[in-house]
């Protein structure tokens, strides 16, 4: 007959296994600890806005614009910033506050356990498609500058990623607070240049009616270029995996925690916006002053290149042109490479209940990214994003409705976002039949299956339905699917004085490793407790609590 220890008995614990220590370097599957979070919110905010340094948003601004024109293209910019910083509000300020990842947040907020393992795959999706389009950008910029060849570029622009992001967040804030000065000159001085020695190009910009010169102003032009941007409203998912490691939130560092939360979180947008608005801008400048522009206006390395050209030496515009892309592409594709293999491992480890490490799902993203570059995604830029919009809007969309709606306004749903196995209901109907409906609704509409009269208007209509449908769906379930259980079975209270996640060390006696509060459950079968990523691994549910 065993004897279990009693719950304050510390026994020795035993070295580590390839699960624990990979979680305990930055949290993968879990809570991020008080103890682990040692960075100042200023450095956290730094960190998140650097991965913000892609180029991409100067591809896209181009592209908008010359399809629809200056005017539909600043409108649809407007509406994407708008959009994306409304709906990712409340869910930066969920990360930042319980620190917890998008997926943890997803699972509490109407998806359930295993629910959330759909948008963890489209959020994998977002950051493999942009690793891919970032990557080819650095491609471009190799070929132009060093004479690299594509194919050999794709393969560098992936390969120099993948030893960075080993170490997690450690290398990455390292990384990104240190570049983000450089990349931020190098971006900001030819569009400085332009407006003060070409004043002339502002008339230019706003005159600009697209390719065919037909851009007059247009609702359904507007939409269309929504559509288009708001493909990157899972950008937040990748700005919770920084926010995640806030800081407690104290009454002395109350309105530094607020304003790098709200800068860090969904003020992203305005810095993307700004870049998608000024990527136009050196379009136009290109088709109107540039000999053969129109055929490079839409590539970032040569707006650079050619705008540097005019007040530097060829050398030097060249150098500064390369080294400009590879740092902005550097600073992105960390970011994404690191987002997608937390949600490859986390998808992964839910549904076989076996953990084979970050770095696997590292290799595969990157993988898959390679494989799209090689197959020239950026030809058909527009299509893949305005599809991968309509999927991105439902999930991001019908979360912060939950949070909003279900949490705040009509108490349904748990205010304090709740992930643990056992504690959650395997699918919740309320999110996830919303995120289906939603996606399913505006793909349809996206791709002219209910006429082409509503077509462009599939943004709106993916946004309409994940914000109806939530509260909708949790008045008629009356929220009895959001917890499985109420009690965890350990009476140590789950936050502190401040509403702060609770610092306080329990063993699990599983792993007989020391995790926070929020981070544990008692166990079933014996008289202790149990982390969370044991019982995300436990393949019998041994450790799970029943139902209540």
């Amino acid at each position: 007959m065993t004897v279990e220890p009693s719950l304050d008995q510390r026994t020795d614990p035993p070295a580590p296994s390839t699960a624990t220590r990979e979680t305990l370097e930055d949290y993968t599957l879990r809570f991020a600890p008080r103890s682990y979070r040692k960075w100042s919110t200023g450095v956290v905010g730094v960190s998140a806005l650097g991965g913000i340094a892609y180029l991409a948003d100067f591809a896209i601004g181009a592209n908008i614009g010359i399809s629809y024109g200056t005017t539909n293209a600043l409108w649809g910019i407007a509406i994407f910033a708008v959009v994306i910083f409304a709906t990712g509000l409340p869910l930066a300020y969920y990360a930042a506050r319980y620190n917890v990842d998008l997926d943890l947040i997803t699972r509490g907020s109407g998806f359930g356990y295993y629910g959330s393992v759909v948008t963890n795959v489209i959020f994998a999706s977002f950051t493999f498609i942009f690793f891919a389009l970032e990557g080819s950008i650095m491609a471009q910029g190799l070929e132009l500058g060093l004479g690299v060849p594509l194919w050999l570029g794709y393969a560098v622009s992936t390969l120099v990623i993948f030893p960075l992001v080993i170490y997690g967040m450690k290398v990455l804030s390292t990384l990104q607070v240190w570049t983000t000065p450089l990349w931020l000159v190098l971006m900001v001085l030819p569009f400085v240049y332009l407006v003060v020695s070409h004043p002339e190009s502002v008339s230019s910009f706003f005159a600009y009616q697209g390719e065919n010169g037909q851009g007059a102003t247009d609702v359904g032009s507007m939409l269309l270029a929504a559509g288009v941007c708001l493909s990157l409203i899972a950008q937040i998912a990748e700005q919770i995996d920084y926010l995640r490691f806030m800081p407690p939130k104290t009454p002395e560092n109350s309105r530094r925690w607020w304003s790098a939360m709200l800068l860090a979180g969904p003020g992203w947008v305005i810095f993307g916006a700004l870049k998608q608005a000024i990527g136009l801008f050196l379009a136009v400048y290109l088709i109107a002053n540039v000999a053969d522009g129109a055929s490079v206006a839409n590539e970032p390395v040569h707006q650079f290149l050619e705008i540097y050209n005019g007040f530097l030496p060829g050398w030097l515009a060249m150098t500064l042109a390369v080294v400009l892309v590879v740092i902005s592409q550097i600073k992105i594709n960390v970011t994404n490479a690191y987002s997608g293999s937390l949600a490859w491992t986390n998808s992964y480890t839910r549904l076989t209940r076996h953990y084979p490490g970050r770095l696997v799902f590292l290799g595969l993203n990157l993988l898959i990214a390679l494989v799209l570059m090689e197959a020239n995604m950026f030809d058909f830029l527009n299509t893949i994003l305005g599809f991968y919009a309509n999927c991105g809007i439902a999930w991001i969309v019908v979360v912060a409705s939950d949070i909003v709606f279900n949490k705040y306004l009509l108490k349904l749903s748990p205010l304090r976002p709740e992930f643990r196995r056992g504690m959650l209901y395997a699918v919740n109907p309320v999110g996830f039949v919303s995120m289906a409906v939603a996606a399913g609704v505006s793909i349809l509409v996206f791709f002219g299956g209910l006429g082409s009269a509503i077509r462009p208007y599939s943004p709106l209509v993916a946004i309409g339905l994940a914000l109806v449908l939530p509260p909708l769906l949790a008045v008629a379930t009356g929220g009895r699917y959001y917890l499985r259980r109420t009690d965890d079975g350990i009476e140590l209270p789950m936050l502190d004085e401040h509403g702060n996640p609770s610092g306080a060390v329990l063993t699990c006696h599983v792993c007989r490793q020391d995790y926070e509060r929020p981070d544990m459950a008692a166990c079933a079968t014996h008289d202790a407790y149990v982390c969370s990523l044991c019982l995300s691994t436990d393949k019998v549910a041994d450790h799970v609590l029943p139902a209540s």
